[in-house]
C-alpha cells in the first residue's frame, strides 16, 4: 500500500484570473512576464510528477514570482511525509519563457518506492506537498495502472480523475491522449450541449502559443485534475485534439492555413505548451521497465510520422460507379505499404525494442497508445437508428460507409485501421520477438475489447479506455439503446469481443506474472460531481496466450 496522501489539496487558478487573462489579448501572454498580469504570483497550478523510472521520477509545479525576475525554486523528496527525511533535492527555474513551469529530474531514488516532494521558493514559501513513485526493478508480483483518455472540461467534470485519486491501490497513471481540446467555447460542444459552470479560455480555438497555454491553464484549474497529478506519476501522451483534430505531420482536419497560418508553427507551440505544462520528457517515444513484470512503450503517433489519413469521400467523390471506385481505393491507398502511423525509425526502435523486452524475460508488453489497434466494421443496423432529422450530408455518409463496408473497408480511417500496411509490420514485429502484447488505446471515447489477429495467429489484444468526459455514440445515436448498439457492432466487427459505447470513465490494467486484468469503471454521470460508479466490467488474459480468457 502507498503511504497515505497529502490532506491538503492544491491551490486553484481563480475563474476571474483566467478570464481577466482572455481579457488581456492573446499576444501579450506568450510575452516573458505576461504571467505577472494577471495578478496572481506563487505556486499557481500545484504540483506533479512523471517520466518515472527505477532510480529516478520527473517533477513539475508552476510558480511565477512576485517580481519579475527569474524565479529559482528548490525541490525535496522525502521518504517521510514531514520532510525529516530528505533523499533527493536540488533546483528548478520557473522560467518566463517557459510560462513559468519548472521541471527538475529528482535522482538518487530507491526502486519501487513512494516518497513525498514539495517546491520552495526562496522566500521560504512551499507548494502543495506530491506524492510520487518511482518504478521498481527484479521479481514483481503485481502492478496497477489506471489508464485515461478524451477529457473534454465543457462536455462535464472529470469524475474520473476524482474517483482515481481516492483509491490506494493505484502504483501509476497513464494518460493516452486529448488531454484538453482545442476547439473554441461554442464548437465542441455547442453552448447547448455545454456546462455553463465549466468555461475555458480562450474562448476561441487555440493556435497561437499563447492559446495553448492558456487552454492548458484553463484545464489545470480543475481540482480533481490538480488532485490526480499531486498523488500519481503520471506516464502522458498527446493525442490529436492538443494540437488539431485529425492530426498527422503535415497538417490535421481541423486546421485551415489561409486564416490559422502555418501548420508546423501551430504544431510547434502546440506541442511546446504540452512539455511545459506536464512532466514529460522531450523524447518523442520512450519506454518504462517495470521490473521483470513488463515493458511499457509510449509511441508517438501523431505529429513525427503519420502520413495523412485517407479521404474516402474524396476518393470516391463523382465516381459513376461507387462499387469499383471502392474497390480501386481499397487496392491502391488503402492497402499502400508506404503509408506509415509510426514512421520509418520509430518503427525499427519498437520492433527493436519488443525483442530486447521478451529477450530479458519480461512478462508482458505493454504499448500505451492513441488509437485503436483493432478493426472495427460498419454495422449495417445504423441505418435505421439514424434521426429523420439527420441533414442530407450525414445520409450521404452512412450509404458510402455501408458500401465501402461491402468490400472489406473500414469504418474508421483516422484509428489503424487507416494503415493496415503498417498495423502488419507492428504485429509482425510482435509475433516476431514472441511478445505477450496488450495493447492500450484511447481516443475514441468508447470501450472495446479486441483481439488482434495476424493472419489467423493470435499477435496480442487491444484495450481501448473509454473518454473522461468526451461523448460516445450516444451522443450521436440517441435513439439505439447501449446494449443493441454495442451487440450491432461487434457481430460487425470479428476481432471485437466486448464494447460499451454508452457510459464515461476509466480503465485500470492490473499484472501480474501470469494475467493481465482490464477493468473498466463506468460513472454514473458527468453533468454533476459525483464519483459514484455504475458498472464495471473485466477482461483477463493469460500469460503466453494473445487472447482473453
Amino acid at each position: 500500500m502507498p503511504p497515505e496522501p497529502p490532506s491538503a489539496m492544491p491551490p486553484s487558478v481563480s475563474r476571474r484570473l483566467l478570464l481577466q487573462a482572455g481579457v488581456l489579448g492573446l499576444a501579450g501572454l506568450s510575452a516573458p512576464g505576461a504571467a505577472q498580469m494577471l495578478g496572481t504570483s506563487g505556486f499557481t497550478h500545484g504540483v506533479a510528477s512523471g517520466e518515472p523510472k527505477s532510480r529516478s521520477v520527473m517533477l513539475w509545479t508552476r510558480y511565477v514570482p512576485a517580481e519579475a525576475s527569474l524565479a529559482e525554486l528548490e525541490y525535496q523528496v522525502s521518504a517521510s511525509a514531514d520532510f525529516k527525511r530528505i533523499v533527493s533535492g536540488g533546483t528548478a527555474s520557473a522560467e518566463p519563457d517557459r510560462d513559468h513551469c519548472a521541471r527538475a529530474v529528482a535522482e538518487g531514488l530507491a526502486p519501487g518506492a513512494w516518497y513525498f516532494y514539495r517546491f520552495i521558493d526562496r522566500n521560504g514559501r512551499s507548494s502543495p506537498v506530491g506524492r510520487t513513485r518511482t518504478l521498481p526493478e527484479g521479481p514483481l508480483g503485481s502492478f496497477k495502472i489506471a489508464v485515461f483518455s478524451c477529457a473534454n472540461l465543457r462536455f462535464g467534470w472529470f469524475n474520473a480523475y476524482a474517483h482515481a485519486a481516492a483509491r490506494q491501490d493505484i502504483d501509476l497513471v497513464l494518460h493516452l491522449g486529448d488531454y484538453l481540446y482545442e476547439y473554441s467555447q461554442e464548437e465542441y460542444p455547442a453552448a447547448a450541449q455545454a456546462l455553463s459552470a465549466r468555461p475555458v479560455q480562450p474562448p476561441g480555438e487555440t493556435v497561437s502559443l499563447a492559446d495553448y497555454r492558456l487552454r492548458h491553464a484553463a484545464y489545470r484549474a480543475d481540482p480533481d485534475l490538480q488532485r490526480l497529478h499531486q498523488l500519481f506519476p503520471m506516464v502522458a501522451m498527446w493525442d490529436d485534439h492538443e494540437s488539431a483534430n485529425d492530426s498527422w505531420r503535415g497538417g490535421a482536419e481541423n486546421h485551415q492555413p489561409e486564416t490559422e497560418g502555418d501548420w508546423d508553427l501551430r504544431k510547434t507551440a502546440a506541442v511546446r505548451a504540452f512539455r511545459e505544462w506536464l512532466p514529460v520528457s522531450d523524447n518523442p517515444w520512450d519506454s518504462y521497465q517495470i521490473g521483470d513484470l513488463a515493458t511499457l512503450f509510449r509511441p508517438e503517433t501523431r505529429l513525427t510520422g503519420r502520413t495523412q489519413p485517407l479521404n474516402l469521400r474524396e476518393a470516391v467523390a463523382d465516381a459513376p460507379d461507387l462499387a469499383a471506385a471502392l474497390v480501386k481505393f481499397r487496392d491502391g491507398p488503402w492497402l499502400d505499404p508506404s503509408r506509415t502511423m509510426l514512421g520509418d525509425a520509430q518503427e525499427a526502435w519498437l520492433a527493436q525494442a519488443l525483442k530486447r523486452s521478451v529477450t530479458a524475460r519480461t512478462r508482458w508488453q505493454i504499448l500505451g497508445q492513441q488509437v485503436i489497434m483493432g478493426s472495427i466494421g460498419f454495422a449495417p443496423e445504423v441505418a435505421s437508428w439514424l434521426e429523420p432529422t439527420a441533414s442530407a450530408s450525414v445520409k450521404q455518409r452512412l450509404a458510402r460507409s455501408l458500401a465501402s463496408s461491402r468490400v472489406g473497408l473500414p469504418f474508421n480511417f483516422d484509428m489503424w485501421d487507416g494503415y493496415p500496411a503498417a498495423r502488419r509490420r507492428l504485429l509482425r514485429s510482435a509475433l516476431d520477438a514472441d511478445a505477450n502484447l496488450v495493447v492500450l488505446s484511447g481516443d475514441s471515447h468508447n470501450a472495446w475489447a479486441f483481439n488482434l489477429d495476424l493472419d489467423g495467429a493470435p499477435a496480442g489484444v487491444d484495450l481501448a479506455v473509454q473518454s473522461v468526459s468526451s461523448p460516445g455514440y450516444e451522443y450521436y445515436l440517441p435513439r439505439v439503446s447501449s446494449e443493441d448498439l454495442a451487440e450491432a457492432i461487434v457481430r460487425a466487427s470479428p476481432q471485437l469481443k466486448w464494447a460499451q459505447t454508452s457510459r464515461r470513465g476509466y480503465m485500470t490494467v492490473e499484472l501480474s506474472p501470469e494475467r493481465a486484468t482490464s477493468e473498466w469503471l463506468f460513472l454514473d454521470t458527468v453533468k454533476n460531481r459525483s464519483s459514484a460508479i455504475a458498472q464495471t466490467h473485466r477482461l483477463s488474459i493469460r500469460n503466453g496466450t494473445n487472447r482473453f480468457s
